[in-house]
């Protein structure tokens, strides 16, 4: 399966400080887990999160699902070591946090080199600052290493001095200029957290916009979000069922020597054929991962 297919819808965080959580990750339906050194992990028990990561996802046990390990940040005392042992550990992707230059991504591109980091292992950039908005294309476009975005809403507000609204309206500049960017390079990008784990309703809606604006999925912090997250972020029914019809009018048309095609009263377009075989791809990608 290739990487831009690969089911994202749900990805989600898991504190690599906490074994039980991490043993716990092999039977929840997430698309993509990330062991989190980060925001999730105290400093004194950096180290030992971080060899327990790594060891775990050396080990492997989990499925079809992808596995990342999130580093600390760049410039903080334990980046270089997490960088290390993730190149050595060879998970799916690491992800770094605060990514707001080409030259980080290539820096980070050189230490997983340097450390013998396996060609699978990508890199997955966290874009959560202004300068990260305003820069996107050129993050994306640094590295072919660098495979997917992930967007940092909660740090990108606060960075706003915004506030937290329903409709996330201050943050939509930085989201469009993220999915441009990674449009225009051929990147995966991820959607934001949603904070408010006993908020169905307000969870379902953020993941029906993120879908509506583009993004290819989202990340998580409970369990409880994977289900909506998944069903909110995989091709509905009808959705199918009208790809199907379009390809099939299409090549029929093609065959008998038509210039027109029309389904349910709508002129047909290259385009319109495009989405529909893209429907039907990620369909069969999320079905290939389930077996």
């Amino acid at each position: 399966m290739s990487s831009s297919l690969r089911p994202r819808r749900s990805v989600l965080y898991m504190p690599a400080a906490n074994e039980r959580a991490l043993e716990k990750a092999k039977t929840i339906p997430a698309d993509a887990l990330i062991f989190d050194l980060e925001d999730a992990v105290a400093p004194d028990a950096k180290d030992d999160a971080r060899a327990r990561a790594c060891a775990i996802a050396k080990a492997g046990g989990y499925g079809s699902r992808e596995i990342t390990i999130r580093a600390n940040g760049i410039g903080t005392a334990w980046h270089e070591a997490d960088l290390k042992a993730i190149a050595e550990a060879g998970p799916d992707g690491i992800v770094i946090p605060k990514i707001n230059s080409a030259d980080e991504v290539l820096a980070i591109e050189a230490a997983l080199l340097r450390h013998g980091a396996p060609e699978k292992t990508k890199i997955w950039a966290m874009l959560e600052t202004p300068v990260a908005m305003l820069h996107a294309e050129e993050i994306c476009s640094a590295s072919e290493r660098l495979t997917v975005l992930v967007m940092g809403t909660n740090d990108l507000a606060k960075e706003l001095h915004a506030k937290r609204v329903a409709d996330r309206q201050p943050l939509m500049a930085g989201l469009s200029l993220s999915l441009l960017a990674a449009r225009a390079t051929g990147k995966v990008i991820l959607d934001g957290v949603f904070n408010d784990i006993k908020d169905e309703e307000g969870f379902m809606a953020e993941c029906l916009q993120g879908r509506a604006m583009g993004f290819d999925g989202k990340t998580l912090i409970h369990p409880g979000q994977v289900a909506g997250c998944n069903e909110a972020f995989s091709p509905e029914e009808q959705e199918i069922e009208l790809a199907v019809r379009i390809i099939a009018a299409f090549e029929e048309a093609e065959r008998d020597g038509r210039g027109v095609v029309t389904v349910d009263g709508r002129m047909i377009e290259n385009l319109h054929v495009d989405e529909a075989r893209r429907v039907l791809a990620i369909r069969d990608a999320i079905t290939a991962a389930a077996e």
